[in-house]
């Protein structure tokens, strides 16, 4: 196999990979975020995780690499990573209630042939009603500043939440496994295969 390349620096994607087994490096590729005007957030992810992907083929001209990325939104409103525990608290004060779908897409890009495979992996996230007690005190424990629609799913998030609809468990934490499995089968990789023959 090729060598595997994760382009990101999220210890999330990171730990969601290393389940998968496989030998693979990661690589910081340094992309501008920014939304384009007038862009869907499913094509914001879209185009991020292609973009992500391709940044790192200087880096690695003959690797099969993996590029993610996540854009949450609330009935038509982007929510970014809010970076601040103000903006957290006001991003949960206004899902409180509410549906918020995230769109994660995920790509992989072989660079030696010029190929890109692409999926985008929607969940729709229901929260419960919550007060601002009771988010003050999730944002004091677990701190979600550098997660789109703050909060955890994975952590104590889960409490603030009433239901997940989606096809893909990991891809709410921000890299689709069942999508990206499918993708490298595409490409010729055996997970399971490639797995086993790990030193």
């Amino acid at each position: 196999m090729r060598m595997l390349v994760l382009a990101s620096t999220s210890r999330y994607r990171r730990e969601l990979l290393s389940r998968l087994c496989l030998q693979f490096t990661t690589f910081s590729p340094g992309v501008d975020e920014t939304p384009a005007d007038d862009e869907t957030p499913e094509h914001t992810a879209l185009r991020l995780a292609v973009a992500k992907a391709r940044a790192a083929v200087p880096a690695f001209p003959q690797g099969l690499i993996i590029g993610s990325d996540q854009v949450a939104e609330l009935e038509g409103e982007r929510l970014d990573k809010p970076g601040t525990r103000e903006r957290a608290r006001d991003q949960l004060l206004r899902a409180s209630g509410r549906e918020v779908v995230f769109h994660t897409a995920v790509a992989v890009y072989r660079a030696a042939t010029n190929e890109t495979l692409t999926a985008i992996v929607p969940t729709a996230v229901r929260f419960r009603r919550i007060t601002a007690a009771q988010i003050d005190i999730y944002l004091d424990l677990e701190q979600p500043f550098d997660c789109a629609g703050s909060a955890k799913s994975e952590g104590l998030g889960i409490t603030l939440l009433e239901r997940i609809s989606g096809d893909d468990p990991t891809a709410l934490i921000g890299l689709p496994l069942i999508a990206l499995t499918s993708l490298l089968t595409r490409f010729g990789v055996d997970v399971l295969a490639a797995s086993a023959s790990r030193p």
